[in-house]
């Protein structure tokens, strides 16, 4: 099974200079926790997702509508193409413990994004599967991995005194 055949293809997207008022809100009503973000002839630069948008807000002293998305995205992003097996785009999400891949072309031209609820809507139990197929215990063994608890990283100090750190770095999963 291809990406091309369950990725979502209708994504909504935002900029680096997009504020993080504007991309949570647009996370809100696209039923979404992901943004590509995009340069202007539409190459990904990376992604921003609903734990990086609450963890910048939470730590930087500002609102989120005085916050640009280049604060709080992650440029390190792993990818997939729509040519690509699901399988493989599992195994992807499944070692790096994310669970969506933006999807792109050979240029790097975003084409939509796999999902794990795309994985699971697409997967067979295991007796029906066609060699080709993801199956349930596909589904099940990249789940497994993600949510294996991960060594607690310390928050850094907040020089501050106030309860917020402000400039703290991203820190990201890969």
């Amino acid at each position: 099974m291809k990406v091309n055949e369950v990725c979502t293809r209708n994504v909504r997207t935002c900029t680096p200079e997009t504020r993080l008022s504007e991309a949570g809100w647009s996370m809100w009503e696209g039923d979404c926790g992901i943004l590509p973000v995009l340069d202007g002839a539409g190459k990904l630069l990376g992604v921003l997702t609903d734990r990086d948008l609450c963890l910048s807000v939470s730590t930087k002293s500002r609102p989120a509508a005085e916050i640009a998305v280049r604060e709080a995205f992650s440029g390190n992003v792993l990818t997939c193409g729509t040519q690509d097996e699901v399988r493989d785009a599992l195994r992807i999400m499944r070692q790096a413990g994310v669970r969506r891949l933006p999807v792109v072309d050979r240029q790097g031209t975003l084409e939509g994004i796999l999902s794990l609820d795309d994985v699971a809507l697409a997967s067979q139990a295991d007796r029906q599967a066609k060699p080709t197929d993801v199956t349930f215990e596909d589904l099940a063994l990249a789940m497994k991995s993600m949510c294996a608890r991960r060594s607690a990283a310390k928050p850094p100090a907040d020089p501050s005194g106030l309860g917020a750190v402000a400039g703290t770095p991203n820190r990201r999963r890969p």
